[in-house]
C-alpha cells in the first residue's frame, strides 16, 4: 500500500510520514521544491507538485493507494484541497484521510474554517472512502512564543478563560496512520483532543512554574492582538487568525471527556496533554 502526504515535510506531514513508515506503509511525499525533499527519510518517495496545479497533482498519484490531505491556511486553501480531492475521485483512490478542524460546523464565520467545512462536504456527498480528522489548538503552536515566555514573561496568545480544547500533533499524526493502514474507519470523523482543557490564565500559570519566574496573561485585546499580528503575517491571515480566537471566546471551543475516550479508543493511549507537551519542550529549551 501506497499512501501519499501532502505538505510532507510540514510539522504535521513530517510526523504523519514517520508514523506512516513505522506500520510499513510505503510513502510518497509531496512538496513543492526539490531541496525540501532533504527533510525526508530515505525510504520516502519523493513526487514534486504543487496543489494548485491539477496536472503534477494527478502525476503525483499514479500509483498510490491513499492520499492524507493537509492543506496551509491560505487564501486559496479551498481551491487547493478540491482540486486534491477531485483528481483522487477521479483516478479512484481508495481513501482520504482529511486534517480538517474541531468543531467547525461551529466557525463558519473563520475563513479556514468555512474552507475546512466545505472540504468535509464533499467528502460525504461522493464515493471516495474518507476519515476526517477534527483536532484542536495545535499545543506546538506554542513552541513559537519561546521569546515572549523566556524574555519579558509573557504568554500572548489570546485564548480567554473558559477553556478550549488542544491537541498535540503526534497524536494527529498517530490517528492519520491508524486511519490509513488499518480498517474500520471509512466515513468516522475522530475529534483530536487533549485530556484537559487549556485557557490563557492557566497555561501563564503553568509556564510560571515551569520557567521559574513569573508569566503572565496578556489578556484578550482582539483589535490590539490582530493589529501586532499584522507585522508578522498578511492581513488577511491576521484577521482569519483573530476571527478563530474570538470565536473560541465568544462561543466555546471545550472538548467532553466521551470526545477523550473515544480518541483514546482510537489511538491505543490517552491522548498526550499539554501538561507534558509544556514539560517535554521547557526541557529541550534548557538543553
Amino acid at each position: 500500500m501506497k499512501v501519499l502526504v501532502t505538505g510532507a515535510t510540514g510539522n504535521v506531514g513530517s510526523l504523519v510520514v514517520g508514523e506512516l513508515l513505522k506500520r510499513g506503509a510505503e510513502v510518497r511525499a509531496l512538496i513543492r521544491t526539490p531541496d525540501a525533499d532533504h527533510k525526508l527519510p530515505a525510504s520516502v518517495e519523493v513526487a514534486i507538485g504543487d496543489l494548485l496545479d491539477p496536472v503534477s497533482i494527478e502525476e503525483a498519484m499514479k500509483g498510490v493507494d491513499k492520499l492524507f490531505l493537509i492543506n496551509a491556511v491560505v487564501a486559496d486553501e479551498l481551491t487547493q484541497a478540491l482540486i486534491a480531492y477531485g483528481i483522487a475521485k477521479r483516478i479512484g483512490l481508495k481513501h482520504v484521510t482529511y486534517l480538517s478542524v474541531f468543531k467547525v460546523q461551529e466557525f463558519r464565520d473563520v475563513p479556514h474554517f468555512a474552507s475546512k467545512l466545505a472540504v468535509e462536504g464533499a467528502l460525504r456527498e461522493f464515493g471516495v472512502p474518507y476519515t476526517i480528522l477534527r483536532p484542536g489548538y495545535y499545543m506546538q503552536n506554542d513552541i513559537g512564543l519561546k521569546d515572549a515566555l523566556t524574555g519579558p514573561g509573557l504568554y500572548p496568545m489570546p485564548l480567554g478563560i473558559a477553556g478550549i480544547a488542544a491537541a498535540d500533533m503526534r497524536d494527529i499524526a498517530e490517528a492519520a496512520a491508524i486511519s490509513l493502514t488499518e480498517g474500520g474507519h471509512e466515513a468516522q470523523t475522530y475529534d483530536i483532543v487533549a485530556p484537559s482543557l487549556i485557557s490563557g490564565p492557566g497555561n501563564a500559570a503553568l509556564w510560571s512554574k515551569l520557567l521559574g519566574k513569573e508569566i503572565k496573561y496578556t489578556g484578550h485585546d482582539f483589535d490590539q492582538w490582530e493589529k501586532g499580528m499584522r507585522e508578522r503575517m498578511p492581513s488577511w491571515s491576521a484577521f482569519d487568525l483573530r476571527m478563530m480566537l474570538q470565536g473560541y471566546f465568544d462561543r466555546e471551543f471545550a472538548s467532553t471527556e466521551t470526545e477523550v475516550a473515544r480518541l483514546t479508543k482510537l489511538l491505543g493511549h490517552t491522548p498526550r496533554s499539554y501538561e507534558d507537551f509544556a514539560a517535554e519542550t521547557t526541557k529541550l529549551w534548557n538543553a
